[in-house]
């Protein structure tokens, strides 16, 4: 299912996963080691991994497979060595262990692996899309094709589909970080089609970048640094162009404590030595404190320990309640079916369909996912 003659940065994430178990494949390895290897793949991908990983058991060979994913370790291994913050905390047969041990041991406390949250009362629109056509990079075609959608305050809506379905380029026609071609993006009743990427964080958006390095992050910044990125104009923090550093260490001081992000050094720790999970909490931190009408966040989760997770559904729960409107993209199905109020699955760059999360199951999204169905 490679083709040989791809570019490697031109083929999906999950086929280039696939090019480096080739590459393990040919040189015979007895022992293998998996690295995360589905924390960029789309369901239907892990599970063709996870049967993979079965087939290599059968013949034998060794597998050291090193993930955060409880469902996967449950699908897949027969024992679990379990770290946390450096040190070995103890080992435990799968078959007579749950998710929630394996979570406690991971975490040291209870996790929350349900997400808790009320019944949802919408209230006007804050975003309106409107016949949305972005251009592809990668091809002539249009990535995403006379998108048309509404995200009202005191709600979450969540883009679902498998990757490379014009999610990644509607995020940036919304955001401004991709010209759009067609249509009109509207924010609290002022059209923000054209507008630039400031001037939509001042209007009230907020962005959780799907890449965290490449557009939520200056790696080579200090945190306190990264905490202003959006907010380094404010009167607050500057005085005729002069940074005032000492508002700016007390402002990454108070994000950090108020959202629990660790760091070797506190706000002068440069961003590219921090943890995944730890970078990820910067950037919401500093979002979610801008006070944004609307939130949007791409595979906030992605990467992250059950622990982390389960902390960063509870704020944009916690956004919705305050009655912000949450834009969310997500490839983790369990993710997709617990947290949005309302979900738009897309396919091919079109909404193919709108699910109540309640009056659906994971296999109805699946075939709209692989377009095997759309509603009309």
């Amino acid at each position: 299912k490679v083709d040989p003659d791809a570019i490697v940065s031109d083929i999906s994430v999950g086929m280039q996963q696939r090019v480096e178990i080739l590459k393990m494949l040919y040189r015979d390895n007895e022992v293998l080691i998996f690295d995360e290897p589905t924390a960029v793949l789309t369901p239907q991908e892990i599970d063709e991994l996870m049967e993979i990983m079965r087939g290599f058991r059968k013949e034998g060979k060794s597998i050291l497979f090193i993930t955060h994913k409880l469902a996967e370790i449950m699908a897949v291994a027969d024992r679990c060595s379990v770290l946390r913050k450096g040190k070995y905390i103890g080992t435990v047969d799968i078959a007579n262990t749950t998710k929630e041990e394996l979570s406690r041991m991971m975490v040291g406390r209870d996790v929350q692996l349900e997400v808790q949250k009320k019944e949802s009362k919408p209230g006007e629109t804050i975003l309106a899309v409107r016949d949305l056509t972005v251009p592809s990079r990668t091809h002539n075609n249009n990535a995403v094709k006379n998108v048309s959608f509404d995200v009202r305050a005191g709600e979450i809506v969540c883009i679902a589909g498998i990757e490379g379905n014009g999610q990644t380029e509607l995020i940036y026609g919304i955001t401004g970080l991709e010209k759009i071609t067609g249509g009109t993006v509207t924010l609290n009743g002022k059209d923000i089609t054209h507008a630039s990427i400031r001037e939509r964080s001042k209007a009230g958006m907020s962005h959780i970048p799907e890449d965290r390095h490449k557009h939520g992050l200056v790696l080579d910044y200090p945190l306190e640094a990264n905490m202003v990125l959006q907010r380094y104009w404010d009167p607050k923090f500057q005085n005729k162009g002069i940074i005032k550093y000492g508002e700016v260490r007390k402002y990454a001081n108070r994000l950090i404590e108020q959202f629990d992000v660790r760091s070797g050094q506190g706000p002068i720790t440069i961003a590219r030595s921090m943890s995944g999970g730890n970078q990820q909490k910067a950037i919401i931190a500093r979002e979610i404190d801008k006070d944004p009408q609307l939130l949007v966040a791409v595979q906030p989760t992605r990467g992250l320990d059950v622990g982390a997770i389960e902390y960063i559904h509870s704020q944009l729960v916690a956004q919705r309640d305050a009655g912000k409107a949450v834009l969310l993209v997500s490839l983790e199905l369990d993710e997709v079916m617990k947290l949005p109020d309302r979900i738009l699955v897309m396919y091919e760059g079109e909404i193919v369909g709108e699910f109540n999360p309640k009056e659906t199951t994971v296999e109805e999204l699946g075939l709209y996912m692989a377009g095997a169905k759309k509603q009309s």
